[in-house]
């Protein structure tokens, strides 16, 4: 149901208004003076405003003034009502901005008909919506045949062949800090490290990543080569999208490339998290905080399976940013009080919210 905004200090007129617009299926919100209108449209954005143009304590040309500054506001179809019909207010109204002038007294149908042909204007102006693309080997498919399909790629030869599948063994360098940033990264299959190296030669991981993740694009956007390594940690399927067709997918259509930047920016925020969490708190809790994040990972992409982690202890504490050895230690507590299950590869964890809610 479309919400209208009715700003007119006459009551009468305000009144028998509203009631006409509530008939005809529209929602109706009331004012008595622009100030309380502008309030309203602050508090519940409409999609249609009428004002009348002559009030007190704030006058319509006021609220047309304040809606075109509002980035809230801006945009929402505004027709101006007044019972003055001199030429100079016409046109100081439409050169404000205003959709429409009803001139009072007016018809049922003449306000009906001005509501209705706004609306459907303001609705036939609006982009559509873009399309949601899942972080999945699909959702990558169907990214890249939008572009194309809209015209906003070029049929490029390099497109299709950089896109097949390329299966890479354990332990296999994808590319090394300081080389050139050539191609995006996609993960169909297994799982990927990125690793930092101190002057000291102490290896800290910058990222894990399995299927359905991005990695490699930091240094595309910012023209750079790459400031880390990566490496697989088991047998790996990954698809390849070339460092050019990257820049086009993002330059040559916004909303598509919005969408992109959105799925690569959802780490953000973890590196975030991680980077205070080495900063201030306990070893202990960076340990704990470490296992649920990558419990809650493997339960995400296998909700079927029982959830293992699968990662060496140099690799944890690297990740962690520890010694193997003061990590061994801090598991062993783990396990004594029944947080975790340890084997010599894997890690399971039997009580997440024991884990949350410990003293650390």
């Amino acid at each position: 149901m479309k919400v209208i905004l009715l700003i007119e200090d006459h009551d009468l007129i305000r009144e028998n208004t509203a009631e006409l617009l509530e008939l005809a299926g529209y929602e109706v919100l009331t004012a008595a003076n622009g100030k309380l209108g502008v309030e309203q449209a602050l508090a519940t954005r409409p999609d249609l405003v009428i004002c009348d143009i002559m009030m007190p304590v704030l006058d319509g040309y006021g609220v047309l003034h304040i809606f075109n500054q509002n980035e809230e506001l801006r945009g929402i179809p505004f027709i101006f009502l007044t019972a003055k019909t001199e030429r100079q207010d016409l046109r100081k109204g439409m050169e404000l901005g205003a959709d429409d002038y009803l001139t009072k007294p007016f018809d049922s149908n003449e306000l009906l008909n001005a509501v209705a042909g706004r609306l459907a204007r303001f609705q036939q102006l609006q982009p559509p919506p873009a399309p949601e693309y899942e972080p999945t080997s699909a959702g990558l498919d169907a990214f890249l045949h939008d572009a194309q399909a809209t015209g906003q790629l070029d049929t490029l030869e390099s497109l299709a062949a950089d896109r097949r599948t390329h299966e890479l063994p354990r332990k296999q360098i994808i590319y090394a800090e300081g080389d050139e940033a050539s191609r995006l990264y996609f993960v169909e299959a297994g799982r990927v490290k990125t690793t930092k190296t101190t002057a000291a030669g102490k290896e800290l991981i910058t990222g894990l990543y399995g299927p359905g993740d991005f990695f490699g694009y930091q240094p595309l956007l910012e023209h750079t080569a790459h400031h880390d390594s990566a490496l697989t940690l088991e047998d790996t399927v990954l698809r390849y999208i070339p460092a050019a067709d990257f820049s086009q997918l993002l330059s040559r259509n916004p909303e598509v490339g919005r969408q992109f930047v959105r799925l690569l920016a959802g780490r953000v925020r973890e590196q975030e998290e991680l980077l205070l969490d080495m900063a201030y708190n306990s070893l202990r809790k960076r340990v704990a905080d470490t296992l649920l994040r990558l419990h809650e990972q493997q339960t995400t992409a296998q909700p079927a399976a029982e959830p293992l982690i699968q990662l060496s202890r140099e690799d944890m504490a690297a990740l962690i940013g520890t010694a193997p050895e003061s990590l061994s230690r801090i598991l062993s507590e783990l396990r004594q009080d029944g947080s975790i299950e340890l084997t010599n590869r894997d890690i399971r964890v039997l009580h997440p919210e024991k884990l949350r809610r410990a003293n650390w």
